[in-house]
């Protein structure tokens, strides 16, 4: 089963990813792909604060904050995966160290494709996304590519997963599917 879970900050997506996982899995191997690659303080806290939270779950944790697909040699292909999150994957790709930083627009179809491919050739996958294009400021330019960007591959992912709900408020809302919790 192949699972999309979109939201906003702090209403849930992981928690909900985790339990969905856990479900899933059931006693087979489950596996946690973490794709922050931390930069600062916060994101090394929240990185801490992600770990705490699946702690005693049954986890194992790969890092892989560019090409997806690259973690799948080293792992169980049957088991059940969690990908938080395919927000932080773009922004990897897109702005790439070895570019300066600078954007590259192309790396953003790779992501999307690289998902789609990692979810289907696993056993079951959860993949968190962040919603940030429902408020009405306009950001500078690679903010607003960033934002299409991902609005793209959210609406890719969402065609191909079995279930697809959206947390608000800690409440999901189920848009495809059904929860199999």
């Amino acid at each position: 089963m192949t699972c999309f879970i979109s939201g906003g900050a702090k209403n849930g997506k992981s928690t909900l990813a985790q339990n969905l996982a856990v479900t899933l899995s059931r006693n087979g191997p489950r596996y946690y792909v973490a794709t922050m690659i931390p930069v600062d303080a916060e994101d090394r806290a929240r990185i801490r604060r992600h770990v705490a939270d699946r702690a005693g779950l049954g986890f194992e944790t790969i890092e892989c904050g560019r090409d997806i697909l690259s973690c799948l040699n080293r792992v169980d292909r049957t088991g059940t995966f969690l990908v938080d999150s395919a927000t932080a994957l773009l922004q990897n790709a897109l702005f790439p160290p070895e570019k300066n930083y600078e954007m590259d627009l192309e790396a953003a179809g790779r992501c999307a494709d690289e998902l789609i491919a990692f979810v289907r050739s696993v056993g079951n996958a959860v993949v968190v996304s962040d919603y940030l294009y429902s408020d009405a400021v306009h950001y500078d330019p690679s903010t607003e590519a960033y934002r299409r960007c991902l609005a793209k591959i959210d609406r890719r992912l969402a065609q191909v997963c079995d279930t697809v709900v959206e947390m608000s408020a800690g409440i999901p809302i189920l848009y495809k599917g059904a929860m199999p919790l």
